[in-house]
């Protein structure tokens, strides 16, 4: 059962709007750019995905923790969001693997919720005027302050929020935590990967142990030395959250092993990787964040649904001028989702082919990957293909 205690809340945006409900979880204030996720499930792995950190996440499926909350359905050891917000909040939850409520486990982790707005107009609101700072209460209800509040709340452009979710010292991810019932672990041949952790989900390093790769993880700043010294098969670039444009220092050891590994990014890690050829980048509007974004596959001519968690893009023109090669695009709004390098073994998506939640289209992309590290040769498309066909018929 959630609380019986309902508190009033409020969410004040910049541009002067204030949306008046019901607090759960904490009682508090918290601050962020207020955000929306499309997704139907899944809301736990949303939660604690280390790309959230700064964000007050809006779920546009109205009814949200009808089957609360588990210890293994997570993607990192905590909740990284800023603060959440639901249409309506079950007064039960029912599934067999629960362990406690949404609103329990928000309280546990001092996340502050909200429940009872629109969330279609909220959602509207950022879709029309973009995703904007914002604050949420269920302790303050002046309306002029938290107006104030939200205007003086840092800008999520040019922010950086890596050093609040990286590592501190490298660690190795091995098979006592776990494939998270992925399958049986496929032959690796010995394969080890270095993955640079800018606040990396837990099911991309699954995916990796999966087919039995060996996993080390580095803070993002870690140098090139430091990196090939490890004498890694192949190096992973994570996701993670903030602007890359700030991230110089998570650029500079990709710049340093590109060419000499081969190389693989997703989300924040496809932006550095722009980056480190040359490439520029800028925030989007409100955005892609949810389970069902349409992406083309231009090496395959393949239509993949794709999860997605991001607020900035690849600029396509400079990607090109200097040597990076778009493989997929946005069929939403046209924007690179994915490119190669045009002579080097190295290539990145902005999705989540890892998906949890969402669909598992792209999973292939790792056995792509993991080929690239035995080869050190960039994949052709008629094998990338045969690799989804057969990855299509192993479920995912």
């Amino acid at each position: 059962m959630i609380a019986k205690e309902k508190l009033i809340a409020k969410l004040a945006l910049e541009d002067g709007t204030v949306f008046t409900g019901r607090g759960f979880g904490v009682r508090g204030t918290t601050t962020g750019e207020v955000v929306f996720n499309t997704s139907l499930t899944g809301y736990q792995e949303i939660l604690t995905d280390p790309s959230y950190k700064g964000q007050i996440v809006t779920m546009t499926y109205p009814l949200i923790g009808n089957y609360g909350v588990n210890r293994e359905d997570v993607e990192s050891r905590q909740p990284h969001v800023a603060g959440m917000i639901v249409r309506e909040l079950p007064p039960v939850y029912s599934n067999w693997r629960a362990d406690m409520s949404l609103h329990e486990y928000l309280e546990k982790n001092n996340i502050v919720g909200m429940e009872g707005i629109d969330t279609r107009a909220l959602t509207r609101k950022l879709r029309i005027s973009g995703a904007m700072r914002g604050v949420m209460s269920s302790e303050i209800l002046d309306d002029q302050k938290l107006l104030e509040q939200a205007r003086g709340a840092a800008q999520m452009a040019g922010a950086d929020w890596v050093q609040a979710v990286k590592p501190e010292k490298a660690y190795t991810w091995d098979q006592a935590q776990g494939t998270w019932g992925l399958g049986k672990v496929e032959r690796g041949d010995g394969l080890h990967v270095v993955a640079l952790d800018c606040g990396a989900k837990q099911n991309i390093l699954r995916h990796f142990i999966e087919r039995g790769v060996r996993v080390t993880v580095l803070p993002p700043e870690s140098s090139a030395q430091t990196i090939l010294s490890h004498k890694p098969d192949g190096v992973f670039l994570s996701n993670g959250p903030g602007d890359p444009a700030v991230l110089d220092y998570a650029v500079r050891p990709i710049e340093g092993v590109l060419g000499k590994v081969p190389i693989f990014g997703i989300c924040l890690g496809h932006q550095l990787l722009g980056r480190a050829i040359g490439a520029t980048t800028y925030k989007l509007k409100f955005g892609h964040r949810g389970g069902n974004q349409p992406v083309m596959n231009l090496q395959t001519g393949r239509v993949e649904i794709t999860s997605q968690n991001h607020g900035f893009a690849v600029d396509q023109k400079s990607l090109e001028s200097n040597g990076g090669i778009v493989t997929h695009i946005n069929l939403n709004d046209g924007t690179v989702e994915g490119f190669r390098h045009k002579t080097l073994p190295a290539f990145c998506v902005q999705y989540h082919p890892e998906a949890s939640p969402g669909p598992h289209d792209a999973a292939y992309l790792f056995d792509a990957f993991v080929e690239m590290m035995k080869t050190k040769k960039p994949i052709p498309a008629e094998r990338l293909k045969e690799l989804q066909a057969m990855r299509e018929v192993k479920g995912g």
